[in-house]
């Protein structure tokens, strides 16, 4: 599915570079990077620790904005927008989901999921009857009311995924989404994303596992600041 509406990809990097002052030297992270995705693309982002896919899926989410270069997300320059337009992408239009799953602790598995939606201004029922069918859709009916400490690392993760799709965002953004889960946890978590990809869902993921990145029908490695298409033996 691509966006038809401008005849340009729904998401594209041109020339980012970003760089950051180290003591007295400016080091480069990103350099040059180049990445365009349709609507409905599910893309793995592969790469070692301190390759700068870290600082790149901060890009990506408007967490922090390139040194130079265009960054265009439908149709806007990402550059040009003002701080209280870039909070409001992040909230309604990107849902991040976190290797440490960043649960709050006192808040049940409904609780967490009806933050985005507190922030968003839904009114209290709306926000319960919104929490409860993602959290359907991610096979935790049986789990509304357990607290953090009471679920496993897979159902904890399946949380923060339910509680990323509640605002309906157009792209969901994963940063080492399998990371603190074991092999079998991970792949069902991998399924999961895969069905949602199959829905219609905009994925980008951010890896170092190459078995795992192979979920996604399209793989990018980054090494050292660089971006390139394919290139997993090499990662």
């Amino acid at each position: 599915m691509q966006d038809t509406s401008s005849g340009r990809p729904y998401f594209e990097m041109t020339d980012i570079c970003k760089a950051y002052w180290m003591g007295d030297e400016w080091q480069p992270v990103l350099r040059d990077v180049c990445l365009s995705i349709q609507e409905g693309e599910f893309i793995s982002v592969l790469g070692p620790s301190g390759s700068g896919k870290s600082t790149l899926m901060n890009i990506i989410g408007c967490l922090d904005t390139a040194t130079s270069g265009e960054y265009i997300l439908h149709g806007r320059r990402i550059q040009d927008l003002e701080p209280n337009e870039l909070a409001a992408i992040r909230n309604k239009e990107i849902g991040f989901v976190f290797q440490s799953f960043q649960l709050l602790p006192r808040l049940n598995a409904l609780g967490n999921v009806e933050l985005p939606l507190v922030y968003a201004g839904m009114s209290p029922h709306k926000r319960w009857i919104r929490a409860e069918e993602m959290l359907n859709r991610v096979g935790l009916t049986e789990k509304l009311y357990h607290l953090p400490n009471q679920l496993s690392g897979g159902q904890q993760q399946r949380v923060a995924i339910a509680r990323a799709l509640a605002t309906n965002p157009t792209i969901l953004l994963a940063d080492e989404p399998t990371g603190a889960l074991d092999q079998a946890t991970g792949k069902q978590v991998m399924g999961l994303f895969r069905e949602l990809n199959a829905e219609g869902r905009t994925i980008i993921m951010i890896t170092h596992d190459r078995s795992i990145a192979q979920n996604a029908s399209r793989v990018v490695t980054i090494l050292d600041g660089r971006l390139s298409e394919g290139g997993m033996e090499d990662a």
